[in-house]
């Protein structure tokens, strides 16, 4: 690879932190809401934002789609939202994956972790774990909601009441520190919680992004659009010399040669930089992104 490409490569990666970045302070743009120890509660937070963002933070901008998933799955009235629906097929049409690559708040809080100096280990071997997302979504998301209700007919959101660390570290936390009634209803659920997150920032550090590939149904919900996403990868088999770089730069376990748009691919873009014969590039709509 020579200079230029490398710089462009250089540019690339860090144009990508920046984007998370953003997206993460535009969909967390109330920002003194975060010492004031109350929700934004306007009327952004009927539109849902891309990524794992809590309802509940303080700063949050808008709604997390999972969570407006699972307050219409278990309301008494709705069991079908064609809004909630159109926006998962619609945003995983036209992006796939790129959303957990680039405009997730979640995934780029488990990058910057990963980011720490230490022993780093390879999740390889560990691929039969990335189905448990897929049940999750279906139980935790869907079926016990839908099924498990209250005496009106109301089901609770599951996911993120027993299991999202999302929802600890962007809600109940910064509620609880700037808010002392918060703080003192705070029970068993919220230390099991705690124990989640912490669980979720130790594992990040040693391995990549553990949350998406093994537990987030909304990363889920947008890998099966990833094959089909107007934004993809494109590999040019006439430069490919099969030396399978792009696999070995892969952090998600992808065979880049075999399956470059796999429903674990987030479109990262670490495949495209690590290939030393620019046969690798991002397509929209049969466009090509590649620099000549």
């Amino acid at each position: 690879m020579d200079k230029k490409k490398k710089l462009l490569s250089e540019k690339t990666a860090q144009l990508r932190g920046w984007i998370q970045a953003a997206a993460t302070l535009l969909t967390n743009i109330h920002i003194p809401n975060l010492w004031k120890g109350k929700i934004y509660q306007g009327k952004a937070k009927a539109i849902c934002v891309p990524g794992l963002n809590c309802y509940s933070c303080p700063a949050a901008s808008g709604a997390c789609p999972i969570g407006a998933f699972q307050a219409v799955v278990g309301s008494s009235r709705f069991k079908f939202s064609y809004y909630i629906t159109g926006f998962f097929i619609l945003l995983g049409v036209t992006l796939g994956r790129f959303i957990c690559g680039f405009l997730c708040p979640f995934g780029w809080f488990q990058d910057l972790l990963h980011k720490i100096p230490g022993k780093k280990l390879s999740t390889a071997r560990l691929k039969p774990l990335r189905y448990l997302k897929y049940l999750i979504l279906i139980v935790f998301v869907i079926l016990l909601p839908m099924l498990v209700t209250n005496s009106v007919g109301m089901g609770d959101p599951f996911f993120c009441k027993y299991i999202c660390p999302q929802g600890v570290l962007e809600g109940a936390i910064p509620l609880s520190l700037g808010n002392a009634s918060i703080r003192s209803a705070l029970g068993t659920l919220f230390s099991f919680k705690c124990f989640i997150l912490i669980t979720v920032v130790v594992l990040s550090i040693l391995f990549y992004r553990p949350f998406c590939k093994w537990i987030c149904p909304l990363g889920a919900i947008y890998s099966l659009f990833n094959k089909v996403s107007l934004l993809h990868i494109k590999i040019e088999t006439d430069k490919c010399v099969g030396c399978n770089q792009c696999t070995k730069a892969c952090k998600m376990d992808v065979d880049v040669c075999k399956t470059p748009n796999h429903p674990e691919c987030i479109r990262c873009g670490a495949c495209i930089k690590a290939c030393p014969k620019d046969a690798i590039h991002y397509q929209f709509m049969g466009k090509s992104s590649k620099t000549k």
